[in-house]
């Protein structure tokens, strides 16, 4: 009698747990399904295409050293082709095919805002994606997490410590018709408030433009010595290129948006003294850290070409999940992870990032940017975290 109640009591003990194992999705005894939507199709695929290296790069290590607490880590990757319609789609195939356990690093802002609700709705964290918009954090939500300073924090201590080191006195700003443009834009005015100053003269252009003659010359008979760019790749060598052709030797400063090897790759000497805000350093072949050298010459034999900062962040967010994740335990549920992710913090990295901290009531790892400069054809930290 007594064996065959402890046969009973043992298989209810096996079904409670089997049950409580079956309600976290994407986790099972060997694995951790993990998901990302990239723009593999449409505007940045480029930059898509560095972060998805990084990433599968990051999930290859660790798989190698035997995954998370013996669960191997498998990342799916779907196209949104920067289209907010295909990241519902997207985001619907993730959940309900390949049964996620967290989305990382979806790039872009207007296809990150549709994916959360369905995720929201199945309990599956949104964690760590590529956009500094504060809507990736804000308002509080307990499953939507953001790594990086955003926009709008970056231009504001950014902008505000180059007046002061340059002594400027007219600050301008030309900034792309949207919610970016406009973050860079408040960024700056909030910074410039701060400091008893205001945007001297303020001009916009629509995304895709590729003239900014006029807005250029609006803002050189403003008599302006600093110019904010809420510009991304194209408008910022735009920009700085026509402002040299007319001889206008103000200085520039832009976001991370803009923090790419690409400005001096594509844009030669020209770019020269062109400021930035930024978030990790750009990984050169030749970087003075033998930790950096070491990963970029791993990088480059894996996938033929040099690393990207694009590269870095997609390395950056599944290490800081590797990481809580591990710290998690045995039990991976979503509530222990959320539990452990709001009593975390991380140090430092190799790449130069700032140490992230997250509790129950602050959900962006880090507020704080630091200021590059393009000096002979190559960004060069100019200051470390700038803290207010």
């Amino acid at each position: 009698m007594k064996l065959k109640l402890g046969l009973i009591a043992l298989a209810v003990s096996a079904t409670a747990a089997g049950s409580a194992f079956a309600q976290t999705q994407g986790v099972s005894k060997n694995e951790i399904v993990i998901g990302t939507m990239q723009d593999l199709s449409g505007p940045i695929v480029a930059f898509s295409k560095q972060l998805v290296a990084g990433m599968n790069m990051r999930v290859e290590e660790q798989n190698a050293l035997g995954g998370v607490n013996g669960r191997k880590l498998k990342l799916v990757v779907e196209d949104h082709g920067y289209d907010p319609k295909k990241a519902v789609l997207a985001t619907q195939k993730l959940v309900q095919k390949d049964k996620i356990f967290a989305m990382i690093g979806t790039i872009g802002t207007p296809t990150a805002l549709p994916s959360m609700p369905i995720l929201f709705d199945k309990n599956i964290p949104h964690l760590f994606p590529l956009t500094a918009a504060r809507e990736m954090y804000e308002p509080l939500h307990k499953l939507k997490y953001s790594f990086a300073a955003t926009y709008f924090d970056q231009m504001r201590s950014g902008v505000k410590y180059l007046v002061k080191a340059k002594n400027s006195k007219k600050v301008c700003t030309m900034y792309q018709d949207d919610d970016f443009g406009a973050e860079v834009m408040r960024g700056a005015e909030a910074g410039l408030k701060e400091i008893n100053m205001p945007l001297a003269e303020k001009t916009t252009y629509k995304r895709g433009s590729t003239d900014f003659s006029s807005q250029i010359a609006k803002m050189k008979d403003a008599g302006c010595d600093l110019v904010v760019l809420g510009t991304i790749i194209r408008e910022t060598l735009g920009a700085i290129g026509t402002a040299r052709k007319l001889g206008w030797g103000v200085d520039f400063i832009g976001s991370s948006a803009s923090y790419t090897e690409l400005i001096h790759k594509l844009g030669g000497p020209a770019m020269n003294g062109f400021y930035s805000t930024n978030t990790v350093n750009v990984p050169y072949m030749d970087d003075a850290s033998t930790n950096v050298r070491g990963w970029a010459n791993r990088y480059k034999d894996k996938y033929k070409e040099d690393p990207a900062v694009f590269s870095v962040y997609g390395y950056q967010v599944i290490d800081l999940f590797i990481q809580i994740a591990s710290k998690t335990g045995d039990n991976l549920t979503t509530d222990n992870f959320i539990k452990t992710l709001d009593a975390f913090t991380s140090p430092r990295d190799m790449f130069g990032a700032d140490s992230m901290s997250f509790t129950k009531t602050k959900h962006l790892g880090s507020n704080r940017a630091r200021l590059s400069q393009i000096q002979n054809g190559k960004w060069t930290p100019i200051t470390d975290y700038i803290t207010d």
